[in-house]
Formats: C-alpha cells, sequence, structure tokens
C-alpha cells in the first residue's frame, strides 16, 4: 500500500470518527428533546386539571346559593301564609319579645360560623390539665398544596412561576381544533348563531352570580369582620405557624361565592397584611417541598449515565436558581414581614437555605459518585468528557456552596485519583 492509500484511510478514518460524533451527539438531543416534551405535556395536563377543578368548584358554589335562596324563600312563604291563617295569641305575644331579624336573616341565608383559628405551635406543645390528667392536643394537619390564584394575587415573590412559552405554544397548538365556535354558515357564507339560549343563559348566570354577591355581603358581614379581626391580631414568631394560619384563613374565604368581589365592599378588610402573609407561607411551602425533592432525590441505576446525569444537572439547576430568588428579593420582602409582624428569619442563609445547599453537596456526590462508577467499570472514548463534566459539576456546587464537607471532600478526592490517569 503506497504513502498515498494511507493518507486517504486516514482521511476516511477521520471523517467516519466525526460522523459517528455528530450521531452520537444527535442522538442526545433527541433524547433531551423527548424528555422536554413529556414534561410539557405533564404541565399542559396539570394546567388542564386545575382549570377544569376551578370551573367545577365555581359551579358548585353558585348552584348551591341559587337552591339555597329559592329553599329559604319558598319556606319563608309557606310560614308566612301559615300564621296568617291562624296565628295564637301567645304566639304574637312571645314573637313581640324578640329582636328584629339581622338582614342575614330577612335575605334566607343564615350567618356563617367560622373556625377558630390553629394555635401557633409553642401552645400546641403545651399539655392542658384537667382533673389532674394531662391532655395532650393532636398536631396540627400538614399544609395544603397553596391556591391555583395564589400567586397572581401576591405578585412577584420570591417563588414566583415564571411562564414558559413553549408551554403555551404545544398547548395551543393540541388544542386548536377546540377553539372554534360551535356555528354553522348561512347559504350567504356568514356565520349564523346556533340559538339565542347562550345568551340568555350568560345574562342568567351574570345575574345569579351578583345576587350570590350581595348575597354574601349582607349576610356574612359579621363572619368577615371576625376573620379581619383575626388577621389583624395575628402575630407568629415561626413560620409554620403562619403557614397553618393561611390555611385556616384560605378554608374560611373559599366559603364566599368570589373572595375578592365580596370582600371589595369592606374598606377595612387588611388586604396587604393578608396578600403579605400568603407571600410568605407559600414561599416556604415551595422551599419546603424542594428540600424534600432534593433529599428524597435517589439516583436510578437502571437509567443511562447521560439520563442520570442530567437529572442531577437539571435539580441541581432548580435549587440555585429558587435560592438566587429568594435572596434577589429577601431584603425588600423581610422588611414587608417585619411590618406585619410576620417571621423572616427563615429567608436567611443560616435557615433553610442552609438546608438546601447541604441537599446540593448531596447532588455532588451522588454526581462523581456516577461518573467514578462508569469510569471503574468501563472503556470507552467517553471517560475524558464524563471526567471533565464531572470535575466542572463539582466545582459548580462547590463555589454555590462554599465549600465541601468531610462526605464531599473524600469523594472529591476519589475523583482526583482518577482524574490522574488522564491527565498525567
Amino acid at each position: 500500500m503506497t504513502a498515498e492509500d494511507d493518507a486517504n484511510v486516514a482521511n476516511l478514518q477521520r471523517k467516519l470518527d466525526a460522523s459517528l460524533e455528530r450521531n452520537r451527539c444527535l442522538e442526545k438531543e433527541n433524547e433531551q428533546l423527548k424528555q422536554e416534551v413529556l414534561d410539557l405535556k405533564g404541565q399542559i395536563t396539570l394546567l388542564r386539571a386545575q382549570d377544569s377543578d376551578k370551573r367545577s368548584i365555581q359551579w358548585k358554589k353558585l348552584q348551591s346559593c341559587i337552591s339555597s335562596n329559592s329553599a329559604c324563600q319558598d319556606k319563608q312563604i309557606a310560614n308566612g301564609n301559615t300564621g296568617r291563617r291562624g296565628l295564637p295569641a301567645e304566639g304574637l305575644s312571645q314573637r313581640a319579645e324578640f329582636p328584629s331579624t339581622s338582614p342575614a336573616l330577612s335575605n334566607g341565608r343564615l350567618p356563617r360560623v367560622p373556625k377558630p383559628p390553629p394555635r401557633p405551635s409553642s401552645c400546641l406543645s403545651s399539655t392542658l390539665k384537667t382533673s389532674g390528667n394531662e391532655v395532650r392536643l393532636p398536631p396540627p394537619p400538614p399544609p395544603p398544596p397553596p391556591p391555583p390564584l395564589l400567586q397572581r394575587r401576591t405578585g412577584v415573590s420570591a417563588n414566583a412561576v415564571r411562564r414558559v412559552p413553549e408551554v403555551v405554544e404545544l398547548y395551543r397548538y393540541l388544542t386548536r381544533g377546540d377553539d372554534k365556535p360551535e356555528t354553522r354558515v348561512g347559504f350567504s357564507g356568514m356565520p349564523v348563531v346556533t340559538s339565542a339560549r347562550d345568551m340568555i343563559g350568560e345574562i342568567e348566570n351574570r345575574s345569579s352570580y351578583l345576587s350570590a354577591i350581595k348575597s354574601d355581603v349582607e349576610s356574612k358581614a359579621e363572619f368577615i369582620d371576625f376573620l379581619r379581626k383575626e388577621v389583624e391580631n395575628a402575630d407568629y414568631k415561626e413560620i409554620s405557624d403562619v403557614e397553618a394560619f393561611v390555611k385556616w384563613l384560605d378554608e374560611e374565604l373559599s366559603h364566599l361565592v368570589d373572595e375578592r368581589a365580596v370582600l371589595k365592599h369592606f374598606p377595612r378588610w387588611p388586604e396587604r397584611k393578608t396578600d403579605a402573609m400568603r407571600e410568605a407561607a407559600c414561599s416556604y411551602r415551595d422551599l419546603k417541598i424542594l428540600e424534600s425533592e432534593v433529599s428524597s432525590f435517589r439516583d436510578d441505576i437502571h437509567q443511562s449515565t447521560p439520563v442520570a446525569l442530567r437529572r442531577i444537572q437539571a435539580l441541581q439547576e432548580k435549587l440555585e436558581h429558587r435560592i438566587h430568588n429568594l435572596q434577589r428579593v429577601r431584603d425588600a420582602a423581610s422588611k414587608k414581614y417585619k411590618e406585619f409582624q410576620i417571621p423572616w428569619e427563615w429567608m436567611l442563609d443560616t435557615g433553610i437555605i442552609y438546608q438546601l445547599k447541604l441537599g446540593s453537596m448531596k447532588l455532588a456526590k451522588l454526581h462523581m459518585a456516577r461518573v467514578m462508577s462508569v469510569l471503574q467499570s468501563e472503556g470507552s472514548s467517553e471517560d475524558e468528557n464524563l471526567m471533565l463534566q464531572s470535575v466542572r459539576f463539582a466545582f459548580r456546587v462547590h463555589q454555590f456552596v462554599g465549600g465541601f464537607d468531610e462526605e464531599s471532600k473524600h469523594a472529591f478526592q476519589e475523583l482526583r485519583k482518577l482524574a490522574n490517569k488522564f491527565y498525567p
């Protein structure tokens, strides 16, 4: 074989290697795109479910208000007719002794009796002594997920949800057939409304909705005044107590037909403090959920190494993003929380942020352990790239946390020993 043939073979070999490398890159990108599509579909399903639940709840509230109003009015009419047909003198004298009925009863709706607000955790830990026996109070129930409209109420918070244009685009693409109005085209080519019932039904629903709001304003004034005093007097030392109080408040306010529409008729309602408490509770709850997600994260040995490393890196990016957002708004938020006697110390670096950074070191150890297991058991052309990727991730976590603990330091030293094979 001549020198020219050797050169041609070497050239073809280089082209083949480049094509194989490009093929591997395209396969990785394809896997990433598939995973992104699955995530977007999951988000769309969640948004549809939340929208459906919200509409069904509002419709049930409206129907219950209408049915209760009509039933109470029929009952009052029947009682009035019975009294006019024959009412004994004793009944007249006894009825005269009662004070005049309140607007709530005259409208046929009984006033809402609120539940007592939750007690602080410091009170729950104490015991009640009854007849010489100690009775311990049960612990409070776990907090529920935040309401769908909570983040829109509170504005920008430490955990504000960012809009993702790709979700909207994919949602519109998948539901483009559902956006067409149910109309038919006449002989002239102009769309013709199928029926006037939709317009009449909309007017009737709007009228019933406004009537239900007016009824709530008149019948639940004392109930709302009680909630107002509880919000104004709320002064907790622990953010977990604020979270429990917000849960109780949202549950009580859910009995209103429309919270915003009803409360705007009460100028003394402490809207700023309510929104601040909701914002603090939501931010703390989201961080606790993220802490639980990081602490329960496990490396799945059945997944391929690229997929497993991408999961770890995605969780680290999510963790860094949340902490950076919290640190960015911490000064303004803590000033607002101090104004309304809301705990703010949990936002400091020594609070929940410290626990999240410990979780970040756990991710670094999992990342290095996965890479070392591959490097020790397999031998391929990707070994050097994996080593470089793991070192970069370890450095990223080290700079983010501000150092390593003993376990992370030991794992990095083991990784460094393997690195000497590739970078002698």
